[in-house]
C-alpha cells in the first residue's frame, strides 16, 4: 500500500498574524501571541498552520513586499520567537507552511536598491526594466492587478520597471538563473528552520513575455469590468516558462525530506491540471479555490467536485479550499455558510 503523505490528509488553517493575537498592547498580532494560542489550534483539530508573510516589509500589501526574505519582520518578533514557535507547533505535531512569494520584493529590498542605483549594477538584471515607448511612455500596455500601468518610470536611470501589483512591488526577473539561485537559496533557509511547506504567491505570473507585446483588449468586457481585467492577459499570465521555474522550486523542495509546496493558480477547473506536472512534478497542492465560486447546495457541489477529480492528472492529489484571504472581497467566511449537510473526503 503507498504511504499516506501528512498533506493528503491535512486540515491545513491559515493565520494572518498580524491580525490573529497581541501579546504586548499595540494593537498588532505577533509570534508570542499565536505561542499563547496554541491549545486553541490543538483543539481545533488542525494539522498545519500556514502563516501569511512574516518577513521584514513596509506593510503596504500586508506584508507581501517583502524587504528581506531572510528575516521576520520585528512587528512579529524575533527569528528566536519564530524557531521558538515552530518547535512547540511540531511539539503538537501541527506542521508549519509559510508563505513564499517569488514574484517580487519591496521597493526597499537590498536588491532592487542595487538593480535602480544604475544600469551597469549586476543585479541591473535581476528585475523587469525597458525602454519607454518613443513618446516616453510605458512599454506596452500590461497593467497592474492593482489599477494603472504595470510601468513605473524610475528618473535615476531612465528606464521603466515592471510591477504586476503595486508600484513599491518590483518583478524580480525570474529568467535570470541569479535570482532563481537566489530565491532557491531562500527555501533553504526556511526548511533548514523546520519548515514543513510553502504556499507560493502568485505562482502563475513568475514570467511575462519576453518582446514585451501588448496585452489584447478583453472582447467581454464592458464599462462595468474592472481596468485589469479589459485587457486578456495572454503577455503576463500563466506562461509556460512560468511552469519550469516551478519545477524547479518543487526541485529545491524535494532537497529536504517530507515538504510540501502549494500554490495559488490561475485559470479555472480545466486549466488546473498541469500546475501539478506530468514528466516533472510541480506543485504538490494547486489550490483549488472551485468550492468558493459554487452556489452552496448539493447538486451544484457535486457537480464541481466531479469536474475537479477529473481534470487533475491520475495519481495526484486533489485539495478543497473553503476559505482563505485570496477570496476575501468576494466570499463570506466559512463560518457564515451555515451548510444544511457535511461534507467528507476520503
Amino acid at each position: 500500500m503507498q504511504h499516506v503523505k501528512w498533506w493528503q490528509r491535512a486540515i491545513i488553517y491559515e493565520i494572518a498574524p498580524i491580525s490573529f493575537q497581541d501579546s504586548n498592547g499595540d494593537g498588532k498580532g505577533d509570534f508570542p501571541g499565536l505561542i499563547s494560542r496554541l491549545d486553541y489550534l490543538e483543539w481545533l483539530g488542525v494539522d498545519a498552520v500556514w502563516l501569511t508573510p512574516i518577513y521584514r516589509s513596509q506593510m503596504l500589501d500586508f506584508g507581501y513586499d517583502i524587504a528581506d526574505f531572510c528575516s521576520v519582520d520585528p512587528l512579529f518578533g524575533s527569528l528566536d520567537d519564530f524557531d521558538r514557535l515552530i518547535d512547540l507547533l511540531h511539539a503538537r505535531d501541527i506542521r508549519l507552511i509559510l508563505d513564499f512569494v517569488p514574484n517580487h520584493t519591496s521597493v526597499e529590498h537590498a536588491w532592487f536598491k542595487e538593480s535602480r542605483s544604475s544600469r551597469l549594477n549586476p543585479k541591473r538584471n535581476w528585475y523587469v526594466w525597458a525602454d519607454p515607448e518613443p513618446n516616453g511612455g510605458p512599454p506596452n500596455n500590461w497593467l497592474s492587478r492593482f489599477g494603472g500601468s504595470a510601468w513605473q518610470w524610475d528618473e535615476g536611470t531612465g528606464q521603466y520597471y515592471y510591477h504586476s501589483f503595486l508600484l513599491e512591488q518590483p518583478d524580480l526577473n525570474w529568467r535570470n538563473p541569479e535570482v532563481r539561485r537566489a530565491m532557491a537559496d531562500v527555501l533553504r533557509f526556511w526548511m533548514g528552520r523546520g519548515v514543513d511547506g510553502f504556499r507560493v504567491d502568485a505562482s502563475a505570473v513568475l514570467a511575462e513575455d519576453e518582446l514585451l507585446r501588448d496585452d489584447p483588449p478583453n472582447p467581454d468586457a464592458n464599462e462595468k469590468t474592472p481596468p485589469p481585467q479589459r485587457l486578456k492577459r495572454i503577455f503576463t499570465d500563466d506562461r509556460r516558462e512560468s511552469m519550469s521555474y516551478l519545477e524547479e522550486i518543487r526541485k529545491t523542495i524535494d532537497e529536504f525530506p517530507d515538504r510540501m509546496l502549494a500554490g495559488e493558480v490561475q485559470g479555472k477547473t480545466d486549466r488546473i491540471g498541469h500546475f501539478y506536472g506530468e514528466q516533472q512534478p510541480r506543485l504538490h497542492l494547486p489550490l483549488n479555490f472551485a468550492l468558493l465560486d459554487t452556489p452552496w447546495d448539493a447538486l451544484s457541489l457535486q457537480a464541481n467536485i466531479d469536474a475537479h477529480l477529473n481534470a487533475i492528472p491520475e495519481a495526484r492529489w486533489p485539495d478543497w479550499v473553503i476559505g482563505g484571504h485570496d477570496k476575501r472581497a468576494l466570499q463570506p467566511r466559512s463560518d457564515s455558510r451555515r451548510p444544511a449537510f457535511s461534507l467528507c473526503f476520503y
